[in-house]
């Protein structure tokens, strides 16, 4: 097969062919972690970041431009994590080449390609080599280099992939934890599927409209106290379905999406995504009466998965209320478990959006939390380093409000940071860096459970046992998750600390964690010892010192 260009539509079943790779290796890409713990999330977030562009531009143009500008837009919005919004930087960059035409041949994808180079690297302050940027960069300016004239675009992604293969397998190269670690990186890993997926597609290898596998993610703790029997429905249900449509009730190769969107309206539906790969039907849409949306639906086929969440519950797909500036700042903070979303709340954060490792928020969740707050100058606390690329993009977008970004690497900085919160004050600037300075001054510990065999930082883990990670390193491991915390004290600065605060998690019984407390104030006597709930998966314990 020999392809001269490519329009809107062969450039949108290629994307669709990528997330469709992409999808097949999401737990794959999840456990491609430095660490052998269970918070990998790089194939959820990629996988759900392109399939939010896929959703933006559902309708089908032969204008490359026109489906490639509306591409980028549902990208950008829908990125999560920090692999999310590189690939979102990615396309917005192919994007710029792409928007003024209605398609093109080999060379000029290969400018469009070089063109995300550019952006992507842009995107991020201090980019790492070894990354997705590394694979990226590579495999494109090598396909460019090595293009023929008038090459068909087969050949512009057979070189690619080529160069993007030993690109990936050369990340354990230029970063040595993931050579220790024994991985590579997952975010190059990621693309490597999506431009393999592409190519596929256009060569035929797999059908243009092959259904995608959806992204599973961890449930979110929901407030159910902010629903109660005498609270009304004020903004009503966010449903999402993927429907198959079966040969007993319409004809699945001519059915159009069209129907969908006609029923959807009939029904008053808000904020309607949808669209149609094959047989399958996926639906985003906003209602007060989703029992309705459901049965209409059921005209057409029979439902694979079915999501519905009470959009007052706190959940990020809760419709924007958009609030005049009335006081000099708000604070959005990241937060994950009932306990701290509570905590946080309570030390003065105004909006707490529900995510964290393993569930990033997007682009778009960041955006409707600014819309909801009333200051002047919003500061952000995102509480995880896979979180700051999205929290920086949002603020990059948004323009009512002066948004900082407190570059908090976890929840125990974030609750240092919330700690010296000062109502009152005028001065942002000092405030910002008085948050910054409370979040440096915290050491953090994570505790949790190994779940491969590994050799990290010297340390010979094996499957079950469980890690203290201090600062980023592990400084213990043992057979519970209470001796992994005691034991972390030997390695932890202690002298000019003054409390020790522990999160217990939602996996930690009452009984453990208090012996645990007691023994960190038997082994620790001069610190203050303080037992929180946090609530948090994944983590049994997490600790700041003060």
């Amino acid at each position: 097969m020999s392809t001269k260009t490519i329009d809107g539509n062969g450039y949108a079943r290629m994307l669709r062919g990528g997330a469709a790779v992409l999808s097949e290796h999401i737990e794959e890409l999840n456990a491609l972690n430095v660490f052998p713990v269970q918070d990998g999330d790089t194939g959820t977030n990629m996988s759900r970041t392109i399939e939010g562009g896929l959703a933006q531009a559902s309708d089908q143009t032969d204008d490359l431009g026109a489906f490639s500008k509306s591409f980028s837009r549902g990208v950008l919005l829908s990125a999560r994590g920090n692999s999310g919004v590189i690939l979102s930087q990615i396309f917005a960059g192919i994007n710029e080449s792409l928007e003024e035409k209605d398609s093109v041949n080999a060379s000029a994808l290969a400018e469009a390609y070089k063109n995300g180079i550019t952006r992507s690297y842009a995107a991020v302050q201090n980019p790492t080599e070894g990354t997705i940027l590394t694979v990226f960069r590579e495999s494109t300016e090598y396909a460019a280099e090595h293009l023929a004239k008038d090459a068909p675009i087969e050949e512009f992604y057979r070189l690619l992939l080529d160069e993007a293969r030993r690109s990936l397998a050369a990340t354990t190269q230029l970063l040595p934890v993931l050579a220790e670690a024994d991985v590579v990186d997952s975010g190059a890993a990621g693309y490597l599927y999506i431009a393999q997926g592409m190519y596929d597609a256009l060569t035929g290898e797999i059908a243009p409209d092959v259904p995608l596998k959806p992204a599973k993610e961890k449930a979110q703790d929901v407030n159910i106290d902010l629903f109660t029997r005498d609270s009304k429905l004020t903004f009503g249900y966010c449903t999402e379905f993927l429907l198959r449509l079966t040969t007993d009730k319409v004809d699945p190769d001519s059915f159009e999406l069209g129907t969908v969107l006609d029923a959807l309206g009939r029904l008053k539906g808000q904020s309607v995504v949808a669209y149609k790969t094959g047989d399958i039907i996926k639906v985003h849409v906003h209602t007060f009466t989703p029992g309705l949306i459901l049965d209409s639906m059921q005209r057409y086929g029979e439902f694979l998965t079915v999501k519905i969440e009470n959009m007052q519950l706190g959940h990020s797909e809760e419709e924007p209320v958009r609030k005049k500036p009335t006081k000099p700042y708000s604070v959005v903070a990241v937060a994950n478990g009932a306990g701290m979303c509570e905590l946080f709340k309570s030390l003065g954060a105004d909006e707490v959006i529900s995510g964290g490792q393993s569930f990033n928020p997007s682009t778009q969740d960041f955006l409707g939390a600014f819309d909801r707050c009333e200051g002047k100058t919003i500061l952000v606390l995102p509480n995880n380093k896979n979180i700051f690329l999205a929290a920086k993009q949002a603020a990059e977008m948004y323009e009512r409000a002066d948004v900082r970004i407190v570059e908090t690497e976890n929840l125990m900085q974030g609750y240092g940071a919330l700690n010296l919160i000062t109502p009152g004050i005028s001065d942002m600037d000092a405030l910002t860096d008085n948050l910054r300075r409370g979040a440096k001054t915290v050491q953090c510990c994570e505790v949790t459970r190994a779940v491969r065999d590994a050799l990290v930082d010297g340390h010979d883990i094996k499957t079950g046992q469980y890690l203290a990670i201090l600062d980023g390193r592990i400084a213990c491991v043992a057979d519970t998750p209470e001796d992994a915390a005691l034991g972390m004290t030997q390695s932890a600065d202690l002298d000019l600390s003054e409390i020790m605060t522990v999160f217990t998690g939602r996996d930690a019984s009452e009984e453990n964690s208090r012996t645990l407390c007691d023994r960190l104030s038997e082994s620790c006597p001069d610190l203050e010892i303080k037992r929180l709930s946090g609530g948090q998966d994944i983590y049994d314990y997490l600790i700041a010192i003060e």
